[in-house]
């Protein structure tokens, strides 16, 4: 079991980690954890709860994630880690020669260029089909009666809301109307407390459930996504739909210090994270608080940026392999280019994001580790009308340099920054953690991953402890709580530091770890959102 004092609480969020052995939910919003707990509580093992508690996010905090995002998951069941890819492709008739005759240079943010298949719904139905208990009438019921009937406004969803509310009041153009009228309804932000309800994304929902996901794909849903499409010149179509299904894939690792660090393989930017750490590995660390730790910290994450910003993308379409990436031999190489100054990376500037996560655990010892995403914030701006269905915009992480390996291409899936993530040791599950936030997400795995594992931190103290974001070249934002002392030292090597007022641009964070021995769990949540851990 790893190995930290449970009473241990430097920080100034001063929760303490939560205990519990039946079952644990852990994410950022309370009544979605509370509504996966209670499925747990009427016989859904880990898999239900997880589906339930996404569902249910995509209600209660549509800020971040929505019915027409992607997702991605590790579920350890059966004894093994299984890896499910719940991201879609762009659709097959897109181009970059259109767009580049449409006037775009680069890929846009908002609108139906940046709209590729979503891929939650499917993945809700892959997970419940093989792993769940329950069917999806039962599981999906606490998030449909929240959208019928309403819930209040919390705290930091409000924040962003209404700041959501403020960046698509500039957007021009009548595709965009139905985003105003389903989540703007009195003509603003829904205020904090205040209730909010969407029938149209409760029966949505109601027809997932019904179907296992079919009338999203191949059915009603699926034709009323269609037909918006078609009505304002979109490119996604019936027959991207009809065709995507979720993949199982493989999850990649390192082993860290004798424990192993898993992550999914691309289109997602989780061999970020396992490269850092496959360089760091191999340096001492006496002392979390030290600059020498953070200065290797920020540099090993520069050096996987660099690779992870030129090569990830589809796996199909990567010109080099995942094994050579995560090779002794090469984080040899990358280990000795970090000096004793900062270095300017050949890299691109890591992008913003808006995502929700979740992880599970029940009495039995399965575990699931679950991402789900809108990318930025509502998505595209585009809501199909009558539905709730807030189409995401992952396709503008697309590249329309056609060299680039995350160039865009009819079918391919883009460069995905949704990571889950899960710790084994000796073939036994320690457990799932993550932190959400666009490029903020590898950085963030890193430093909860050394938080635990070399400085022992419990997991709650892991998740509170101040965080910094490397953002490009030499520029690094560090919270307004990082130590002083620490800043001026790390200035002193080189470092541009900038002191960030926003604590959700340093992502948000939830673990839950597993005694093997016992099978008791404990879990933290994270201080700078809503967050919640429910546990039985």
């Amino acid at each position: 079991m790893l190995q930290f004092d449970a009473l241990y609480q430097p920080y100034t969020a001063k929760r303490r980690s939560t205990y519990a052995r039946n079952g644990m939910v852990a994410t950022s919003q309370p009544l979605a954890a509370q509504a996966g707990l209670d499925i747990m509580k009427t016989g859904g093992n880990a898999i239900d709860a997880a589906i339930a508690t996404a569902a249910c996010l995509t209600v209660v905090e549509p800020t971040s994630n929505g019915i027409g995002g992607d997702a991605f998951a590790l579920i350890w069941a059966e004894g093994e880690l299984h890896g499910l890819n719940a991201s879609g492709p762009a659709p097959r008739n897109i181009s970059i020669d259109q767009l580049k005759k449409a006037g775009y240079e680069t890929m846009p943010k908002y609108g139906w260029p940046t709209v590729t298949v979503p891929g939650a719904p499917s993945g809700w139905a892959a997970l419940s089909k093989r792993f769940g208990r329950l069917p999806l009438t039962e599981v999906l019921k606490p998030a449909i009666d929240y959208a019928e009937k309403g819930f209040p406004i919390s705290p930091i969803l409000g924040k962003y809301w209404k700041h959501e509310y403020n960046t698509f009041r500039t957007l021009k153009g009548s595709e965009f109307d139905s985003w105003f009228k389903t989540f703007a309804p009195h003509g603003r932000a829904p205020e904090v407390g205040e209730v909010w309800t969407s029938p149209d994304h409760a029966a949505t929902l109601r027809s997932i459930a019904e179907t296992n996901g079919e009338s999203f794909y191949r059915g009603e849903l699926a034709d009323k996504i269609a037909r918006f499409s078609q009505q304002y010149g979109g490119y996604l179509t019936g027959d991207d739909l009809a065709s995507y299904q979720p993949e199982w894939v493989d999850p990649i690792s390192v082993n860290y210090r004798g424990y192993d660090v898993w992550e999914i393989p691309p289109n997602g930017q989780g061999l970020v994270a396992l490269q850092a750490l496959n360089v760091l590995k191999d340096f001492d660390f006496p002392a979390k608080d030290a600059v020498e730790t953070y200065h290797k910290q920020i540099e090993a994450i520069k050096l996987a940026f660099a690779d992870g910003n030129k090569y990830i993308t589809d796996l199909k379409y990567m010109s080099v392999k995942v094994d050579d990436l995560l090779s002794e031999s090469y984080a040899r190489h990358r280990r000795h280019l970090i000096g004793e100054k900062a270095m300017i990376p050949s890299a691109g500037k890591p992008p913003n994001g808006g995502t929700v996560y979740l992880a599970t655990a029940d009495g039995e010892g399965n575990m699931v580790s679950f991402i789900q995403s809108n990318y930025e914030g509502f998505g595209s701006g585009l809501v199909v009308p009558e539905t709730g269905i807030s189409l995401h915009n992952r396709g503008y992480d697309f590249s329309l340099d056609p060299s680039h390996d995350n160039a865009l291409e009819p079918g391919k899936r883009p460069f995905h920054t949704i990571i889950p993530g899960f710790l084994t040791k000796e073939d036994e599950a320690i457990g799932p953690f993550s932190v959400m936030g666009g490029g903020m997400q590898p950085q963030g795995h890193l430093q909860l991953i050394m938080n635990t594992i070399d400085f022992h931190l419990n997991p709650q103290a892991a998740l509170d402890a101040p965080r910094w974001r490397w953002m490009e070249n030499k520029k690094v934002k560090v919270e307004h709580n990082f130590p002083h002392h620490l800043v001026e030292a790390l200035i002193n090597l080189g470092h541009d530091i900038e002191i960030g007022l926003d604590p959700a641009r340093f992502g948000r964070g939830q673990i839950i770890w597993r005694d093997p021995a016992s099978g008791v769990l404990v879990g933290g949540t994270e201080a700078r959102t809503d967050g919640s851990v429910a546990a039985w």
